[in-house]
């Protein structure tokens, strides 16, 4: 446009001075005012542009899919030389930390799985199939096999006893259909071994739904043989040992029968009470044994059950009967409730009297200054059959409440002055769960402590796991068909 002005005021100077004519004057001067604009334009459009292409040629220099590009001389730049370099300088430090960062990024995944291939824990990859991606060196070692493992499927490369029915099979199906990530950690987790002994270990498991990498659960076995069989040799020691007074505690506990029944009527009151406490604690003695060799069989998974069609209104009053003189030492009374209509259960006569020999007990001995011991059954609206033994005494503190069924937990408010092993609620839970039930408590400090336990109708637990010969058989840890890891 200056240049256009300026043709124009040249020609107006030149008409005026020399005398040339007008018209052909601007003839001439408009084209090639227009000219001269238009290379100017282009001129100073490239001047400007001369950066961003530098610019652009620094980028595609850096860039992966470009190895040919050289990189641009900045010195050549007529415009913005400063700023040019500057942002070529930037495009340059952010290819060089891409670079690291991505360097970095694969020296720590060989790091990671250079660690993972040389711990000495089995570490088990396994996808959404339930196929093996990946298992370690010290997985094959742990199992003791030399086949490849990846590609399998994890039930048929495993055998696992779990301590109870919830599996890593029944956890993971649980996870597919209700969560996104999950954790979970078992104990006391056994490898049968072909003519060995057993392993012993603890298995941790991590649960990613849809992972992107495919690896939708991760396990660790950590092994725990050595620390296991030390706790399970120390039990079956006790047990041996305890198992040599049954003889004569059963010898003694006829004596006292015999005496009852001969003395009965000759004794003063006093005299009497104390055979009425002799037989308490022969009782006491009796589960105190038991308990023991219970829980021996328990560990070794030796403890089996033979469900039978029960009336648990029988069962109830024979243990409350037996558990009346107990009571009546420690000044206590039992009063038993039970509801109408209950249907007949699925239990063992044994293991059912000792689970509930135990909560009385226990409501014996906790029960304080209180002289009451209620026991309770009802149906449910579901169809099972719920019995709750409650007291009224020192009650249990919140704080100990989640370790209430843990094995030899015993509170340290109350060890010092009330005798026992804390093996009762850990064995009344082992054998209500045998029964497919389930045990609950529910108390408060210095009001008392109820606890509740489930039975199911014989015709539940028929219906399923009747064997051909009719009975039903379970063992502490579960039903004996459908107990282990391996569930196919």
């Amino acid at each position: 446009m200056l240049s256009y002005c300026g043709l124009l005021i040249l020609a107006v100077l030149a008409i005026d001075r020399y005398d040339f004519d007008p018209m052909m004057t601007l003839v001439l001067c408009i084209p090639t005012s227009i000219i001269l604009a238009i290379v100017l334009s282009y001129v100073m459009t490239n001047m400007a542009l001369e950066p961003l292409t530098l610019l652009r040629q620094a980028i595609l220099h850096v860039s992966p899919e470009n190895k040919t590009v050289a990189p641009p001389n900045i010195a050549q730049a007529a415009l913005g030389r400063e700023l040019l370099s500057n942002l070529t300088l930037q495009v340059y430090q952010l290819a060089s930390s891409e670079g690291l960062s991505a360097s970095n990024h694969d020296v720590s995944r060989t790091i990671a799985e250079t660690a993972i291939e040389n711990l000495p824990m089995p570490i088990i990859v396994i996808g959404k199939d339930q196929n093996i991606l990946y298992a370690n060196h010290a997985t094959q070692d742990y199992i003791e096999t030399k086949d490849q493992l990846v590609g399998k499927n994890v039930y048929s490369s495993f055998d696992l006893d779990f301590p109870s029915e919830q599996t890593l099979d029944a956890w993971l199906k649980d996870c597919q259909a209700n969560k996104v990530t999950a954790s979970n950690t078992w104990y006391r987790v056994k490898l049968p071994r072909p003519e060995k002994e057993a392993k012993q270990l603890d298995l941790v498991a991590y649960y990613n739904k849809n992972n992107p990498s495919g690896a939708e659960t991760i396990v660790a076995l950590f092994d725990r043989t050595e620390e296991y069989g030390q706790d399970d040799q120390a039990i079956s020691y006790v047990a041996l040992a305890i198992h040599e007074l049954r003889t004569p505690l059963t010898t003694l506990r006829g004596y006292i029968e015999v005496f009852e029944e001969e003395l009965e009527g000759k004794l003063d009151p006093e005299l009497t009470g104390f055979m009425h406490k002799m037989q308490a604690s022969a009782q006491n003695l009796t589960a105190f044994v038991n308990n023991i060799l219970n829980v021996a069989r328990i560990e070794n998974n030796q403890l089996v059950l033979q469900l039978q069609e029960t009336n648990w209104s029988d069962v109830l009053k024979q243990v409350t009967g037996n558990m009346m003189l107990r009571a009546r030492v420690h000044g206590k009374q039992i009063k038993l409730e039970i509801g109408p209509d209950l249907p007949l259960v699925g239990a063992d006569p044994t293991a059912a009297t000792e689970i509930l020999t135990n909560l009385i007990d226990n409501a014996v001995k906790y029960s304080g200054t209180s002289d009451t011991i209620i026991v309770k059954a009802t149906k449910r609206s579901d169809g099972l059959v719920e019995t709750t033994i409650q007291d009224f005494g020192v009650g249990i503190p919140i704080a100990n409440m989640g370790n209430l069924f843990e094995k030899f937990y015993r509170s340290h408010r109350t060890r010092a002055h009330v005798g026992g092993t804390g093996l009762g609620l850990y064995l009344c839970k082992t054998l209500v769960k045998a029964h497919g039930g389930n045990i609950w408590a529910r108390s408060k400090e210095q009001e008392g402590t109820t606890i509740g336990f489930t039975l199911q109708p014989y015709s539940n637990v028929a219906k399923n796991n009747t064997a051909q010969d009719g009975s039903i058989t379970r063992t502490a840890h579960g039903w004996i068909k459908n107990h282990s890891f391996y569930r196919r």
